[in-house]
């Protein structure tokens, strides 16, 4: 996945917003939380940083191509960096983007999840 298709998956995703910060980074928000992040990983190359539930994090963090993002998980927080593309499955990180905003999402309040038409069923 290159930025491009980055920012068009997280841009289809309900109530996100985009602002670019901390060095050049894609970084894509859902009611001023970060859901997902973009920006340069090993070898500068693209990695894309996400929330992930406890069960992921730990299947994640020893998978190739993933590790705990830097900065994030080292303060406890249970957030993957994706480095190296050559690793993986068709439609996996889109599946974990995806469910990131969800994480995200569900962390909201409630009234802000009604106000951005978010989780109602």
């Amino acid at each position: 996945m290159n930025y491009e298709e980055f920012n068009a998956l997280c841009r289809a995703l309900p109530a996100s917003t985009h602002v670019v910060q901390w060095g050049g980074s894609h970084v894509w928000k859902i009611g001023k939380k970060v859901f997902a992040i973009g920006g340069l990983g090993i070898a500068d190359q693209p990695a894309f940083t996400f929330k992930t539930s406890d069960l992921d994090f730990h299947f994640l963090s020893s998978k190739p191509g993933f590790r705990p993002a830097p900065y994030l998980a080292s303060r406890g927080l249970k957030w993957i960096q994706q480095y190296d593309e050559s690793c993986l499955e068709e439609g996996e990180l889109e599946y974990y983007l995806k469910e990131s905003h969800l994480i995200v999402s569900l962390g909201l309040s409630k009234k802000l999840q009604k106000e951005l038409g978010l989780n109602q069923s």
